[in-house]
């Protein structure tokens, strides 16, 4: 639960902008690459007819959920079969993800639209598979490199939810041992990340975000 609670703001603020774009760009077949424990799949059928996870075999997440087993870099699928993609909080932890978008290309169908989800000023985390941080232009060349038309690039928070979300982090190292059962800082976590909130609406410095998300489309 205090993992939960953590996290609450970044998961509302990424998953509503995730829901905007699934409305926009998904359909029919979706293909969730490193799919983890398939997090979306019930706020994204109302968009699409089938959602097929694909993850590797020594994933640390409960596998009932993967219904291939491959990598970013070699998804078991014919040349062009899905209509969509998602990709969240994956490419960060790729060693070659030029590699990796070059794959997801080749099972999209012409046409066809993927959504990623990318750090820009984030903790290091799930060591030591961490490789990269990416700005606007990174992910522009990145992705075009790779054969996309990239439609979208959106910074998902300002400094405020950023600085506070980094610092909710922080204070949780000590929420550790003896102390975990204390509520204070679950609770102080909350309220900093409420500030952090109101503050990102009145001044949402967008250079400092702490995601990206990107739309783009194999022409």
């Amino acid at each position: 639960m205090a993992k939960d609670l953590k996290n609450i703001l970044i998961n509302r603020i990424h998953d509503k902008q995730l829901l905007d774009y699934a409305e926009r760009y998904l359909s029919e077949n979706l293909i969730d690459i490193g799919c983890g424990t398939k997090p979306y799949k019930d706020m994204l059928s109302p968009f699409v007819e089938e959602h097929v996870g694909v993850d590797h075999e020594e994933t640390f997440h409960d596998k009932s959920n993967v219904d291939l087993f491959g990598t970013a870099y070699e998804i078991p699928s014919d040349d062009g079969h899905f209509d969509s993609a998602i990709c969240t909080a994956v490419l960060e932890h790729l060693e070659e993800p030029e590699q990796a978008l070059r794959e997801c290309h080749r099972v999209l169908k012409p046409g066809g639209n993927a959504i990623y989800s990318v750090p820009f000023i984030w903790h290091l985390h799930e060591e030591p598979r961490d490789f990269y941080r990416y700005t606007k232009y990174g992910l522009k060349y990145l992705f075009e490199k790779a054969g996309f038309e990239v439609l979208q690039i959106t910074p998902l928070s300002g400094f405020w939810v950023t600085f506070g979300q980094l610092f909710v982090y922080n204070i949780y190292r000590f929420h550790q041992g003896p102390l975990r059962y204390i509520p204070l800082i679950p609770a102080l976590g909350l309220v900093i990340q409420g500030i952090s909130y109101l503050l990102d609406r009145i001044d949402k410095s967008e250079p400092w975000t702490w995601m990206y998300m990107v739309v783009a489309r194999k022409p």
